[in-house]
């Protein structure tokens, strides 16, 4: 009877240890191939984040955050992370619609009637939903700024009264509703939804209903404040092999709720478990979102496999509600990829395994371009390299 005893409580502990080594094993050799690849594309800093339920189990920072002047990166280096802004843009709409201030089903119109001016040659510009342009299938063009080519031009065009004057000019690119488009001018219409509809200037209202309630209490938009320039990451580009600074601090104006956020990593590793969820916490949790409300957010709307700038760069990539979806070969991974001003951001997670990954570059080592060979990047072939991780602890 001892024996058998014995024998059962093996078999019983050896898949779980099984599960922690195979996990162990593909951390190490993440960690690994990190290190090798951002030190071979001479990328000048790098943080990594894994969070396993409610807890950060990785916490790596590589380089500095100033080549310059030496400062090496850090827990409180402050990057900036560019498109995955736009989930938060997604959430505070669904936020919205659970209040019931609107339908995801509403034209955009109905919020911002200046669209009304936007030359449409498939049909009535009044047509066009709000769940289109969390989906990015309302037909806009990608850029929302076509002119950048001088320094003294800003960085982002600074109030929404610029971007009304440029709607006679522009067009809706293919039929609503037809295919994927990524768009950021489409997100920076949804930031208009959240201030018209709250009455709050779009970063007041995020602060206030999503950083504040998880805690992330040193991440903000655009212009750093002064108490803590000391930990803004400076950001480059590597062009023809040699390292060219970005500009530092810049202001996103009118597009910030398409790009504007800027936070250190354990600030993001507080939205990662948000979005994990934790059965102890949905009462912290669901003031913010309820978790049915999340997981309606990631439900595939389109195939986005052609486009190899966004989401998981593969052919396999769906569109969902400010999020993109993808299926490894044996888990649903969901996530968002940020890209501006040599700053590269990763924000990747498997729901069903509760384990998500944070990656951020402050370089840039080549252009995005909308080819397969985007997957070929150093950040590209790092970030994807995550997927590894979730694949992992699949059981």
């Amino acid at each position: 009877m001892i024996r058998w005893i014995a024998a059962a409580l093996v078999l019983t502990a050896t898949p779980a240890a099984a599960d922690e080594a195979r996990f162990a094993k593909a951390l190490s050799e993440f960690r690994e191939r990190h290190r090798a690849e951002t030190r071979k594309a001479n990328i000048v800093g790098s943080s990594f984040y894994v969070v396993r339920g409610a807890q950060t189990v990785a916490a790596d920072h590589l380089g500095e955050q100033d080549a310059d002047a030496k400062v090496p990166v850090d827990a409180r280096t402050i990057y900036h992370w560019a498109s995955i802004t736009k989930t938060m843009t997604g959430i505070a709409i669904m936020q919205l619609r659970d209040r019931g201030l609107l339908s995801l089903d509403d034209p955009i119109v109905k919020y911002v009637p200046e669209l009304a001016a936007v030359h449409n040659p498939f049909g009535d510009t009044g047509a066009i939903t709000l769940r289109q342009l969390m989906s990015h299938s309302a037909g806009f063009r990608s850029g929302t700024w076509p002119w950048r080519d001088h320094d003294w031009q800003p960085f982002e065009p600074q109030g929404w009264d610029q971007l009304v004057a440029m709607l006679p000019y522009t067009r809706v690119e293919f039929k609503p509703g037809s295919r994927f488009g990524y768009s950021n001018p489409g997100i920076v219409y949804l930031g208009q939804v959240i201030e018209r509809l709250s009455g709050e200037d779009y970063e007041i209202y995020i602060d206030k209903n999503i950083l504040k309630p998880l805690g992330m209490h040193t991440s903000y938009f655009d212009r750093t404040p002064p108490h803590l320039l000391p930990y803004r990451s400076h950001s480059y580009y590597i062009r023809d092999g040699k390292r060219v600074a970005a500009p530092f601090d810049v202001d996103t104006g009118v597009t910030v709720s398409n790009g504007g956020l800027n936070a250190p990593m354990p600030d993001m590793a507080k939205y990662l478990a948000f979005l994990l969820g934790d059965p102890s916490r949905a009462a912290d949790y669901d003031v913010v979102l309820k978790r049915s409300s999340l997981e309606e957010m990631w439900v595939p709307q389109m195939s986005a496999g052609d486009d190899f700038t966004q989401g998981r760069m593969a052919t396999t990539t769906q569109s969902a509600l400010s999020f993109f979806v993808d299926g490894s070969r044996r888990a649903r991974i969901v996530g968002h990829n940020g890209d501006q001003n040599g700053f590269r951001a990763y924000l990747s997670f498997c729901p069903d395994q509760r384990v998500g990954s944070l990656l951020a570059f402050n370089t840039e080592t080549r252009g995005v371009q909308n080819s397969p060979a985007n997957r070929e990047t150093a950040e590209s072939r790092i970030a994807l390299a995550t997927d590894g991780l979730c694949e992992a602890v699949v059981k």
